[in-house]
């Protein structure tokens, strides 16, 4: 499932390969500076982009895999640092203007990986980061966002950062943005929550629709499409009839964290849909057209 708030900035570190002498071209290519990377595991369990602002515990953690020229053993620790985007213009703009250190994982908190390098999880709680950055309660709302900067020291006392890094290592098998966004959200106020859901076509969404992850317990809002896709709760039979409907979503008393995904659709012109709060408020209108995927602003925080 694609999500544009979780697979985020991309910046990275310097990486360089040592080689024999030669007069090969392509052995004066890869002369480069040796560095260090901090590779994201991106299918790991622990990987959590959202920071809960009703939660000073709630926590930012994201799997990495440490590489230098000694295969991890320089790694001495990883710095986290962080700012803050202000994307909620209802409440003034109280944007940071540069990171600020937070916390340090010690090198000691990583272990073997199945490649043999170092592997562990950085962590950075909400508390900790607002704390940090000089935040009140006044200054922050579900919507805006803690950029997340890491910093990998090596023994050997050098540092690398998103700042040094070579755009061979930003993506594909490397994958170190060194970069990354936490999306603040609330505890939700409990109640029905009401999705309504249009195909205009009528051949139901495909893509996977829209689903709510309640403490941990997923559920869906989705049209189911023609040729089979049945995520639970999905609405309709098949075309022409998959026009779509709607959807009550209930987020009982005490939940903690209740966390709104829309997969995206392969027909994105077909697709609309709003969603309204427990009192009736229309709180998101995606109109024909649809969105690309990604975590929707659902945010009504409980009282």
């Amino acid at each position: 499932m694609r999500n544009i708030f979780r697979f985020l900035f991309a910046s990275l570190f310097i990486v360089t390969f040592s080689c024999v002498d030669s007069e090969n071209t392509i052995d004066t290519v890869l002369d480069y500076e040796t560095g260090a990377i901090l590779r994201t595991i991106k299918d790991d369990p622990t990987n959590n982009y959202v920071l809960n602002s009703s939660e000073p515990d709630s926590q930012f953690s994201v799997m990495v895999e440490e590489q230098d020229e000694q295969d991890g053993d320089l790694l001495k620790q990883v710095n986290v640092y962080t700012y803050m985007r202000d994307l909620t213009p209802e409440n003034g703009d109280s944007s940071t203007s540069d990171y600020v250190y937070v916390s340090t994982v010690d090198g000691s908190a990583f272990s073997t990986g199945p490649v043999g390098l170092p592997r562990g999880a950085v962590t950075m709680t909400f508390g900790a980061a607002a704390s940090a950055m000089g935040l009140s309660s006044d200054d922050y709302l579900p919507g805006d966002v803690f950029v997340v900067g890491l910093e990998v020291e090596l023994t050997d006392g050098r540092k690398f950062d998103w700042t040094s890094a070579a755009g061979i290592i930003t993506g594909g098998f490397f994958s170190s943005p060194f970069k990354y966004n936490a999306l603040l959200t609330c505890s939700p106020e409990p109640g029905d929550y009401v999705v309504n859901m249009v195909d205009s076509y009528g051949d139901g969404w495909q893509g996977g629709g829209i689903s709510v992850n309640i403490d941990g317990t997923v559920v869906y809002a989705t049209i189911c499409d023609e040729w089979g896709t049945a995520l639970p709760g999905c609405l309709g039979t098949g075309y022409p009839n998959n026009t779509g409907g709607t959807v009550t979503i209930t987020i009982p008393p005490g939940t903690v964290s209740a966390i709104w995904d829309y997969a995206g659709d392969a027909w994105p012109s077909e697709v609309s849909f709003q969603i309204y709060a427990p009192d009736g408020t229309m709180i998101i209108n995606v109109p024909p057209g649809g969105i690309p995927a990604q975590l929707l602003p659902v945010a009504v925080c409980a009282q």
